[in-house]
Parts: C-alpha cells; structure tokens; sequence
C-alpha cells in the first residue's frame, strides 16, 4: 500500500456533516492565532456553575505548570447528566450488554441520572468526601458508568483499575493512589473463563495491609454464587445502594480540581497515574468527540474499549454522555460463543458508529469475510479506531468489507496523557489515507523534531512532539510531578514529547512509526518496528505480527519478527521467506536476526501486544518474565517461548538467524 493511496472525501456521498474543509480551516486558523479565544468558545460546549474567562495559564519549562479555564466552576456530572433532563430525559444514554444475560439493559438520561444520585448518596454516607480517592474495579456493566459518574458528582477522584491486574498490582495503586473505598464486582465472565474480581481484590487489601486507607468495599454481584464478605467494610452494592435517595445536590468543582487518575506503562516498573483536570478534560472530551464522531439523534456509539483504558473514559462514557448521545458497552468477545458475534450486535442494536482497535480489527479479519457478510451492517455510518497503528491492508479490510466502502474509517491516535483524540479525521470533510493517523484537529500544533531535538518543517521522520498545551493535557502525575517534567518535557525543551515517532508526508499527514523505545538502531540505522510490521501486515498469509529489538554484539541491535500466520496459509508460510520479505521491502539492513512463527502472541486484556515480553524472550531471558497475570491467556508465553529458545542456538547467546 501507498502512501499515495487517497480516498477523497466526496466518495461518501451523503455523509451527514455539517463542516466544510473552509470551516475547518478557518477553525484551524483562529486557533494558531487566538488560543485562548479559540478555546474559551470550545469552553461553551459544556455546563459550568461560572463560565471561565480564562484559557491557559502555564509553562512547558522548568517546573512545567498547565491550567485551563483556571476561573471557572462546573461538576461534570452535571455537564453529562443534569443539563439534559429537560430535553433528552426519556432518550436512552446507555446500552449495557452481557454476554448471555438476555437483552442489554438500556438506560434513558433520567435513569442514569437517579442511580448516579444514589450511589452518589452512598458514598458519602461511607464517608467519602471531597478529592478522596475511589478505587472501581469492575467489568463492563453499567455499574462502572454510574460509579464514575457518581465520583464526579460529589468531587471524589476515581482511579478505575484494569480487570486483569494482578493482586499486587492492584495492591500496590491502591496504595500508591490513598483510594478510601472500592467498588467491584463477584465475578467477571470472559467467554468461557470466570474472572474472580472479589477474590483478587480481598489478596490485594490483604497484600497491602496497613498501607491501605480502604474502609469500605461495594461488591456488584454478578452471578448466584456466594460471595465472601467481611463485615463491616463491605457491601451488596444493590442491597445498600439502592435504599438512597434518587437525588443528590453536585459538588461545585474548581475546573483544575482533579477528575481522575489514569495509570498507564511507564519506561520503569513503578506505576504512574496520568492526572487529568475537571474542566480541561470534559471540554476536551466533548469537544473531540464531536469533531470526529459528530454523534447525532438515533446514533448508537459502540466503543469496544474497557473503561479501565483512557478510550473507554472519554469515548465510552464523558465524550458520549457531554455530548447527549446514547453510548453502548458490552462484555463481549468478537468470536465468542462463535465468529461473529460483535456484528450480531450492531445489528441487534443498529449500532451507527463502531470504534475498536486494530487487534480486534485483524481478529475479525482472520474469521473471514463470509462471517461479515452474513450480517446487517446497514445501519453503521463510521468505523473507527485507535491504541495502535493499523497497516494499510487491515484498514482496508475494515474499510471495504465491513463498512462496504461506504463508511469513513476514523484513524486516530492519542494516548492516556493527552486525555482524547491529538490526530484524526474530520470524516466527510478531509481525505483518508489507509494507514495514516491523518492530521492534527484544530488547536493542536503538532510537531516532529530530528535526533538533536530541532523542529524539521515539511515532510519529515522523527519524535512527535506537540508544541502548544491543550485543555485535555495531563496536569501530572500523581505524587511525582518531578517524573511527570522528566519523562514528558525534558527531550524537547519547551515541547511536549509523546514518546511515539511519526514521518509526516507532503499534506501533512502523520503516520505513527512505534515507540521510540520500539525505534531500533541496526549498525546506525533506525527502524521503526511498526514499519516492519506494516510490511508484512500487507502479505494476507500474515494474521499479526510483532517485531522486536534484540541486543547485537556488532550491530548493536537486532531485528526479531514473531508471525501468527492465517490458519489456512500456516503450510505455505516459512520463516526464511518471511526474512527474505523484510529484506527486500526494507533492505539488507533490516534482515531479521530471526523469524519465528507461532501461535498465538501474548497480548493484554486491550488487545496490545505484549513487546517488552517478546523482546526477553527472544533475547533468550529465560527467568524474570514479570508479573503474566494481565495477559489474556498466560498460556500463550509458553508457547512462544518453547518455540524460539527450542529454536536458538546458545553459542555466543545469540538467536538462531533465519537466512534472507
């Protein structure tokens, strides 16, 4: 693929946007030459208690300091729930499926807005106040929505964990965090397997012991079998919130009073919570999400996101519901109880907009294109995704086979700490470029700077950067604002380092090369491992691949490739002719040290690959492969690892080389 390849914005005919490229433009314009102008009118998308007349107050140097809107007074419950009662009150906001628990429970704004009282009611009752920490450790039920809500309407920072931590690593944020009370649930089900949510959280308040400030637990039951509960700190979440009041008055939140706190993978072991900012960040969330998603009366969005990733809190629940559209979630897996199973619900729900990942895009694609076709689709409008880059060849399959060519693929790249979509198409107004995370959105200035950390105009490779501050942007992190300049500010003084690479083309395009940790080096020759994977992502025997870097004693590093070949070309595939393919699209330098087909990859609950784990394994570690307990099938590393050190040569420690 191209990147010349263009699909202009004219081939979909019809699309219902009311932005022109010379309103996005003059958007665009007015936002380089009043920003704070620019923003302060974005600022009017949500509710406030006292409009701001302040926009952004701060500095990316030293002692970097970002405020937004820093006058201002707002609860963003309110700005999600309250300020639609009126107009929306019998409109559904929330769709909730469960795997095998018959039709999805649907929530209108008024039913929402009563449980979010409630629990709102119960927790403070716990004695829960104010910029106290709640842990939510839930499944994808409605419950997770109605406790982040019910956080923000009484000023409680909430701290979602993801369902597949381990006890320690839950122990140790919930330490890390203060959190004072918890919610979770008995159970989880993911496809066949039983997730025990209670048993790991009552290990890890007994791991953390005294360190814990938790005193109360709420405990969703989401099956018929008995729960262990220690009386006196936990609760049957109905059974004790459900007697409350259906209404609560919203504490009034200065807009830099802290939302939530977001943990996300750092360069070291020690968890960092990305802090996100009240007003900043609803305006942010709204804002994006009409800008690319444009959600309009009858529109259902299925975010596939768990709400314990930045995607599911901005595009599953404060994007959406800022916004006064109906948002869906759902337990589902794609090819659980059989392929297919994710189109029976778009269908089921008549779904408009689906928004997933490339993992779950590349899954759906290897079920093949009759389980697709066997499906209604008629009523999606716009696919998009985010977490990763997608090669050009699975974009188009997502493009022309699921969307029928008639629905715009939204590529967008952002990350925990800029809070919502940086990059991505306005569909319907600018061209799309398979492959391609398309251009910044308006009030964003992007930039992308060579290895001495200059600024480099016109088309260009290096690190993305992004030079002025965004209502969105992370505040800090929490107890360690001296890392949060260190790791984000310090490579590109006066700059906002993202820690991705990128090359943007002669429209201005960005294409997202990987980490820069996933930059490698081969005797002073950068490669970015998305670019190999992109390679080979074009070759349709090729299902997923994951390429690594391996310390080299002459090159310095090596290039590793693991493959997951279609299950009808496993035969036909060989790791020779996979090195030979690198080498010929890439050239000499970028010869795999070696190949290995497997399986299966290890991955995370999210869909992403695992890569500091295949980077141990090929490099032959063979002890201290860290905590597994995240990974959706432990199982897996097994796997892999018979297959590459079955596979390796111990002389000099070096891998078997799979010869171009």
């Amino acid at each position: 693929m191209s990147d010349h390849t263009v699909i202009q914005p004219g081939h979909y005919k019809g699309y219902p946007t009311t932005m022109t490229r010379a309103s996005l433009d003059a958007m665009t314009r007015q936002a380089r030459k009043d920003q704070d102008g620019f923003w302060l009118e974005q600022a009017e998308r949500v509710h406030w208690h006292k409009k701001p007349t302040r926009g952004f107050e701060g500095s990316f140097e030293g002692d970097v300091s970002i405020k937004w809107f820093e006058d201002g007074l707002l609860n963003v419950s309110v700005c999600c729930l309250d300020r639609y009662l009126t107009d929306k009150a019998d409109q559904v906001a929330l769709i909730a499926h469960r795997e095998g628990h018959g039709p999805a429970e649907k929530l209108t704004y008024a039913m929402l807005h009563e449980r979010v009282c409630r629990l709102a009611n119960a927790l403070t009752h716990l004695g829960v106040e104010k910029g106290q920490r709640v842990a939510i450790n839930l499944p994808m039920v409605s419950e997770a929505v109605v406790a982040m809500l019910a956080c923000a309407r009484i000023g409680a920072v909430h701290v979602v964990l993801f369902g597949g931590f381990s006890a320690d690593g839950i122990a140790e944020r919930l330490v890390d965090s203060g959190s004072v009370a918890v919610i979770t649930a008995s159970v989880a089900y993911r496809g066949a397997k039983i997730i025990p949510f209670k048993e790991m959280m009552d290990t890890a308040l007994y791991k953390a012991g005294a360190d814990s400030a938790v005193h109360s637990v709420l405990v969703v039951r989401t099956s018929d079998d008995a729960v262990p509960m220690l009386p006196g700190r936990d609760h049957d979440y109905h059974d004790f919130v459900d007697s409350f009041e259906v209404d609560f008055v919203p504490v009034i939140m200065k807009a830099e009073d802290p939302l939530f706190m977001l943990y996300t993978s750092g360069s070291t072991g020690k968890p960092k919570a990305i802090v996100h900012a009240c007003g900043g960040y609803i305006v942010w969330a709204s804002y994006t999400m009409d800008m690319v998603y444009a959600q309009r009366p009858g529109d259902v969005l299925w975010c596939t996101a768990d709400v314990a990733w930045i995607t599911g809190h901005s595009s599953v629940v404060y994007g959406p519901l800022a916004n006064g559209g109906t948002t869906m979630i759902s337990d589902s897996l794609p090819a659980y109880p059989h392929p297919g199973r994710w189109w029976d619900l778009v269908d089921e729900y008549k779904v408009t907009m689906l928004f997933s990942s490339p993992t779950a895009v590349r899954a759906m694609m290897a079920d093949g294109d009759d389980v697709v076709n066997r499906h209604d689709l008629s009523s999606l409008r716009l696919l998009g995704i985010a977490g990763e880059p997608i090669s050009p060849d699975a974009w188009l399959w997502y493009h022309d086979v699921v969307g029928k060519k008639r629905c715009p693929v939204a590529d967008t790249w952002w990350q925990t700490e800029t809070g919502g979509i940086v990059l991505g198409p306005i569909p319907g107004v600018q061209s799309l470029k398979p492959g391609s995370a398309s251009r910044p959105l308006p009030g964003i200035e992007m930039a992308i700077t060579d290895t001495r950390g200059r600024v480099v105009q016109g088309v260009a490779e290096g690190s993305l950067c992004i030079a002025r501050s965004w209502p969105g942007q992370a505040r800090t992190i929490w107890g360690d604002h001296a890392r949060f300049c260190q790791t984000y500010f310090t490579k590109v003084p006066g700059l906002y380092f993202t820690g991705d690479g990128a090359r943007r083309d002669a429209d201005g395009y960005y294409w997202i090369t990987g980490r820069m940790d996933d930059v490698i080096n081969i005797a002073g020759h950068r490669l970015g491992t998305a670019e190999v994977e992109d390679v080979l992502g074009e070759d349709h025997r090729i299902l997923e691949s994951a390429a690594v870097g391996v310390p080299h004693p002459v090159k310095g590093e090596g290039l590793v490739v693991f493959i997951m070949p279609r299950k009808d070309s496993a035969t036909e595939l060989t790791e020779e002719g996979v090195a030979r393919l690198i080498t010929q699209r890439l050239g000499r330098y970028a010869a795999p040290e070696a190949v290995y087909l497997v399986p299966d990859l290890p991955r995370t609950r999210s869909g992403k690959i695992v890569r500091r784990l295949l980077r141990k394994i090929a490099s032959g570690e063979t002890e201290n492969l860290g905590d597994l307990s995240a990974l959706t099938d432990p199982s897996v590393v097994g796997a892999v690892c018979n297959r590459v050190w079955g596979a390796m040569a111990f002389a000099g420690g070096e891998p078997a080389r799979a010869r171009a």
